[in-house]
Parts: structure tokens; C-alpha cells; sequence
């Protein structure tokens, strides 16, 4: 099946490293002109995209800058992958998470993708495209030591589909994907594996046992990436509104 984005024009967030640069790799593969947004742009990104722009896309216009830059640089929008988050921060229990902490998780995970849809959306509604969100399989798992993180992905979830519910008759199709633990910086960080007496290979060799993944192995940011382009190539087009499991068999009852 040919997944052909020649002369689509993408706009990727959080395109430094990890997802976001396997979805900006992976959109260029395929022929679409990419623009990545990241607090920094190094060569990796660079080979991937042609146009970047190092911005903090958690600052209350980072997002509307950068799609600024892109419109300014294409004209028009076809396709926005919402990849910025973080804020993965285990608490010893939901009493230790304080304000600041509930605060950067919303802003870093559901607030960068409100902010650049708004932005973004009257050029994807001209051109009938479409939106992507990453979000996580945390936003159906109930955590304590994760509150903050699992409701932001939850909202964001929500969120995608309550816009697709309002755009997708206009012509813009707009869905979620929701990892599970994916290979990244999040797990391979050697502070991490230390913490828990182990080599980083080792520590990384441990989490699906760990957290039950039937698979037996890590999701790779390459599968993500190909499920966007999958859904930015329009050959599902009654795919809106969903929010797509990609967690190596992590949820058990859904």
C-alpha cells in the first residue's frame, strides 16, 4: 500500500529527538515537506527536516510562533503532529505532586497542543487536513505516582475528540495515538538505570517484564511514526475521533 505525502506540508512539535524525530523522518520518507519545532535543533533534526525552528513550545506563544514560521515558509498546512510532553515525573504518592508539577504536566501536555491546533486550524480546514496527537496509554491507566502525567493525557485524548467532532465535518480528520512504553530517552537515561542498580541495556532489557508488556519488548518510535503517516495519508479517512492503542499489549481491559 503506498502512503504518498509528495507535496503535503507538515508541522511536527517536539521533533528533536525520540517520536518526534522518527515522525519527522519517517513524513520526509514519504515525501511531505517537514517543518520540526524542538527547544533544540540538532543535526538529526536537521537532516530529517528542512525547515526547523528552536523554540520552547511550553511558553504561551511557542506554538503559535512556530506555526507562524511554518505558514510563512509554506503557505498552507496540511498535517500537525502534536508530539511535545513530558513532565514524567514518579511521586512517592498523589500527596507529593504540588501545583507546579500538576501545572508544567497541563502546559507541557495539553496546552502545546491546544495552542497549536488553534493556530494551525484555519489552514488545515482550507486544505482539508489533518491532525495528530500523540498521547499515551498512561491516559487510561490509573496511577497515583502519575496523576498529573495520566490525567494531561487523558484531557489531551478528550480533546482530540471533541475537535474532531467540530472539524471533521469540515474536512479535517483528527485522532490520537497512545503509546505504551516506547524506547526513548524517558527509559534508556543512565540516572534511571542506576537508580535501579542496573547497566542502562539492562534496565531497558527489564521493563517489559516489568510492566507487562505482552510483547515482551518495548514499543519503537519507528511504529509510531508509521502509524502517523498511516493516518496523515488520508487512505483511512473515516479514522477521526479515535484513539489508537500502540502499547505492546500493556492494557490488559480497555
Amino acid at each position: 500500500m503506498e502512503l504518498e505525502l509528495s507535496g503535503k506540508k507538515a508541522v511536527v512539535t517536539g521533533a528533536g529527538a525520540g517520536i518526534g524525530l522518527a515522525v519527522a523522518e519517517a513524513l520526509t520518507a514519504a515525501g511531505a515537506q517537514v517543518f520540526g519545532g524542538a527547544r533544540t535543533v540538532g543535526p538529526e533534526l536537521r537532516a530529517a527536516a528542512k525547515h526547523t525552528l528552536e523554540i520552547d513550545l511550553a511558553t504561551p506563544d511557542g506554538p503559535a510562533r512556530l506555526v507562524a514560521a511554518a505558514l510563512a515558509e509554506f503557505g498552507e498546512i496540511d498535517l500537525l503532529v502534536n508530539n511535545v510532553g513530558g513532565g514524567v515525573s514518579w511521586a512517592a504518592s498523589f500527596l507529593d505532586i504540588d501545583d507546579d508539577v500538576w501545572r508544567r504536566s497541563f502546559e507541557l501536555n495539553l496546552f502545546t497542543t491546544v495552542r497549536a491546533c488553534r493556530a494551525a486550524l484555519p489552514s488545515l480546514v482550507a486544505r482539508r487536513g489533518a491532525i495528530v496527537n500523540i498521547g499515551s496509554a498512561n491516559g487510561r491507566l490509573a496511577d497515583p505516582q502519575l496523576a498529573h502525567y495520566s490525567a494531561a493525557k487523558a484531557a489531551l485524548t478528550n480533546l482530540g475528540k471533541a475537535l474532531s467532532a467540530e472539524f471533521a465535518p469540515k474536512g479535517v480528520r483528527i485522532n490520537t495515538i497512545s503509546p505504551g512504553p516506547v524506547r526513548t530517552r524517558i527509559w534508556t537515561r543512565p540516572a534511571l538505570a542506576k537508580q535501579a542498580g542496573m547497566t542502562p541495556e539492562e534496565f531497558v532489557d527489564s521493563v517489559p517484564a516489568k510492566v507487562g508488556l505482552a510483547t515482551g519488548a518495548m514499543v519503537e518510535p519507528t511504529e509510531i511514526a508509521a502509524l502517523v503517516v498511516l493516518l496523515a495519508s488520508g487512505r483511512i479517512p473515516s479514522v477521526t475521533g479515535a484513539d489508537l492503542s500502540i502499547d505492546a499489549g500493556l492494557l490488559k481491559v480497555v
